[in-house]
């Protein structure tokens, strides 16, 4: 693959690995501090979330590192790069889904912007971390999205 093209793909996956990192923190928070009659299930819920969302940290870092460009690792990094902005205070427990879902919703977002580079590099690496990503993230918001009032 082209040079500049290994370079705007790692840097959209740059953006990927920033909204996650950020995603992973705000809902170890949520985790942390929510409240109410649904504690036990959101709360239980939250940590299969971030868990899994620190496994997928490592893995758009090594995609990085294997196109031959430094994985960002800071939080000013992270805030300089990411789409997703961190919660103000701790809403109730009802917000803390309804930004979550929105959230997972803006990670699908990038690396949905990701793909066509990744296609017309011929990318099928990356092409495939991010199909598995964005059905993650599309399916936790869903679950989400159920545990809201219709």
């Amino acid at each position: 693959m082209a040079d500049k093209q290994r370079k705007a793909i790692a840097e959209g996956l740059s953006v990927l690995l920033a909204d996650t990192y950020t995603l992973y923190l705000k809902t170890h928070n949520f985790h942390w501090n929510v409240t109410g009659p649904q504690f036990n299930s959101l709360h239980l819920m939250f940590e299969g979330q971030y868990t899994a969302l620190a496994l997928a940290v490592d893995e758009i870092a090594e995609r990085i590192r294997a196109l031959a460009e430094p994985a960002p690792g800071s939080y000013s990094a992270y805030a300089r790069l990411s789409t997703i902005k961190e919660a103000d205070g701790l809403p109730p427990a009802e917000e803390m889904v309804r930004i979550l879902a929105d959230d997972q919703l803006a990670v699908v977002r990038t690396a949905r912007a990701i793909f066509p580079l990744a296609d017309e590099a011929g990318d099928e690496p990356t092409a495939d971390l991010l199909t598995q990503r964005m059905q993650v993230h599309e399916k936790t918001a869903w679950m989400l999205r159920a545990n809201l009032p219709v």
